[in-house]
């Protein structure tokens, strides 16, 4: 799959199969966000791969599609195989981490969309239970959590008509309107 196929074709993803996701499959989603841009090249951002068991222990601190209003959550038997959790260095870099972790987690997702795995980015999650339950350092803030797996939903963007909010149709495909670029261009000079 190229770039651009992979940009226009991944949306977040909310259900998941349960097939395990190898390991180095994971770790290879880490080094995709180790190669994004970052601030000064500081690379403050560390992470946490939780998988099947553990990423088990993680589910239950995580909130999905608001829009959706529980419809659009994971059962136990719809969850993800695995998180991956971005942590902030705080000795590399005590603030200011949040944008490479935007620029971090977008290559996860479109790596993981291109190698056939769904994603969705989740920061309505319990920071300080999975902050302890992982053994997260004091010296390191978590940041986000990527949720990881194989899918088991259809998910399509499609130009919006006014509203932005997300929604299932009759069949479960996730609709996500997104704005036209002449709606966010504000002015071009």
């Amino acid at each position: 799959m190229d770039c651009i196929n992979a940009i226009e074709g991944r949306r977040s993803i909310r259900k998941f199969t349960g097939q395990a996701v190898e390991m180095d499959v994971l770790k290879r989603l880490v080094r995709y966000a180790s190669l994004a841009a970052s601030g000064m090249n500081v690379q403050p951002l560390k992470y946490i791969i939780a998988s099947g068991d553990k990423a088990d222990e993680i589910f239950p601190h995580t909130r999905w599609a608001g829009y959706l209003k529980g419809s659009g959550s994971p059962s136990f038997a719809e969850r993800p195989y695995a998180f991956i959790l971005v942590l902030g260095d705080l000795n590399l870099r005590k603030s200011g981490y949040e944008l490479d972790a935007g620029a971090a987690i977008g290559n996860i997702q479109i790596a993981a969309h291109s190698m056939g795995l769904g994603t969705c980015w989740l920061g309505a999650i319990d920071y300080d239970e999975i902050s302890a339950m992982t053994g997260i350092p004091e010296d390191m803030k978590l940041i986000s959590a990527v949720a990881v797996g194989y899918p088991a939903q259809k998910s399509i963007s499609e130009e919006s008509k006014g509203d932005i909010k997300y929604y299932l149709d009759s069949e479960g495909v996730l609709h996500v309107p997104k704005r036209s670029v002449d709606e966010i261009i504000v002015r071009i000079f």
